[in-house]
């Protein structure tokens, strides 16, 4: 096995969540933020059900049987991730997303503790560097003058919005490494079916209870939903992958790169020209993933 595959699963993976994320933010003008978050999952399922056939079908190996251990870990990568969506749109609901995003982005060095503990996954004192090497990339980039004036609940819940990322890679790895008798592939294509369902229930539940015609709004527009559904299921597949065969630290670390992702699409789609600031930053991101790739 390639030794640096998870580079080419994050990456791509990354790559298809930033296509993803532009895609829900044009249905939450139509079907709003819980109509939006919902087609991820419940559009997504069928298509993480064609993945898993095809993981079926190229290995011929048998559905992985699931323990006690197994669903606690991906019931604890759904919840978490859930409520990290809630916590990240109430935060950016209060205060600048540019500026609540850079404390969600603190995710790996709080994911890099959660899988120490949880998952014993070591974190070098290389990995430490380039981690937090790249999360002040992050930050630089993302700040602004208003910073100041944020005030404590909103930077409050972009931290734990990015804690609760973190436990749901740790959650997902967690439930991934549980599948030790079955290939990287089944286990990975088999968790992203357990993990989507879990949360299409769990959220159809909540939208029942708070706004019920939001699902009727979500059918209604079902052909954008698809696309976001598939985008969605691609994303985790290789977000799953990648946890497979690397820590949740290195992953999540890495794909810090959705930030020059989307840094690439405002230069280069809206000509929007970047500061020496965000230059900098960029420059510092880029040298902690090189610095994360090279102490893989």
């Amino acid at each position: 096995m390639t030794p640096y595959l998870w580079i080419i699963f994050t990456l791509i993976a990354a790559a298809a969540q930033t296509l993803r994320n532009a895609t829900q933010r044009h249905l939450t003008a139509t079907i709003g933020t819980a109509g939006a978050t919902q087609v991820r999952f419940l559009f997504g399922v069928p298509f993480g059900l064609l993945f898993l056939a095809a993981a079926l079908t190229a290995t011929g190996a048998p559905l992985p049987q699931p323990d006690g251990i197994y669903l606690a870990w991906i019931l604890l990568g759904g919840l978490a991730q859930t409520f990290a969506t809630a916590l990240m749109l109430t935060a950016m609901n209060q205060r600048s997303f540019v500026v609540v995003y850079a404390y969600i982005k603190t995710e790996p060095v709080q994911v890099a503790l959660f899988g120490l503990v949880l998952l014993g996954d070591r974190v070098t004192p290389a990995m430490a560097v380039a981690i937090l090497i790249a999360t002040a990339g992050v930050l630089i980039m993302s700040h602004q003058p208003a910073a100041a004036r944020v005030g404590l609940k909103p930077a409050l819940l972009g931290l734990a919005a990015g804690a609760m990322f973190g436990l749901s890679a740790i959650g997902f790895r967690g439930a991934i490494l549980t599948l030790g008798d079955a290939s990287y592939v089944m286990a990975a294509s088999f968790s992203v079916v357990m993990g989507l369902a879990l949360q299409a229930v769990l959220l159809s539940i909540y939208i029942r209870l708070r706004s019920p015609g939001v699902m009727s709004a979500i059918m209604r527009e079902w052909r954008p939903s698809l696309l976001a559904g598939f985008l969605g299921a691609f994303a985790s597949l290789f977000w799953f992958l990648a946890f497979a065969l690397a820590t949740a630290a290195s992953v999540r670390t890495l794909a810090l790169v959705e930030v020059l992702f989307a840094q690439a699409v405002s230069t280069v789609g809206f000509r929007q020209r970047t500061t020496p600031r965000e230059l900098l930053g960029i420059v510092l991101i880029v040298a902690g993933v090189a610095l994360l790739v090279g102490a893989a």
